[in-house]
């Protein structure tokens, strides 16, 4: 496994992305702007689960809530704006806080 964060100036996104052996994301977490707030937090576990119950009003359910995993490879993900490895402690806390955040908006919505 291999966690890493790259920024993307023109979207100010910091994304942080807990990759495979062949540098697949299996979670994604997407901090925006300057308060860097959580826009994503998905998990591919969580998408196949979904998917392989062939739910589709539950797999928008899940994209508007936690966003969009990145798809394919991230090879060259060094090339990056800001790219670099980090610790799997940096990358659980980012997910922990961030998918908290996105829980609570939705209790807040469906309130």
């Amino acid at each position: 496994m291999l966690w890493i964060r790259a920024y993307d100036g023109e979207s100010d996104v910091w994304s942080y992305f807990e990759l495979d052996g062949e540098e697949w994301a299996l979670r994604q977490v997407d901090r925006q702007g300057p308060p860097r707030r959580p826009v994503t937090t998905a998990s591919l576990a969580e998408v196949i689960e979904i998917r392989d119950r062939g739910d589709l009003a539950a797999m928008a359910a899940y994209e508007r809530q936690y966003g969009v995993l990145a798809e394919g490879a991230l090879r060259g993900w060094q090339e990056a704006d800001g790219a670099a490895e980090i610790t799997r402690q940096e990358f659980e806390s980012t997910w922990t806080a961030a998918r908290e955040t996105l829980d609570a908006d939705r209790t807040e919505e469906t309130t």
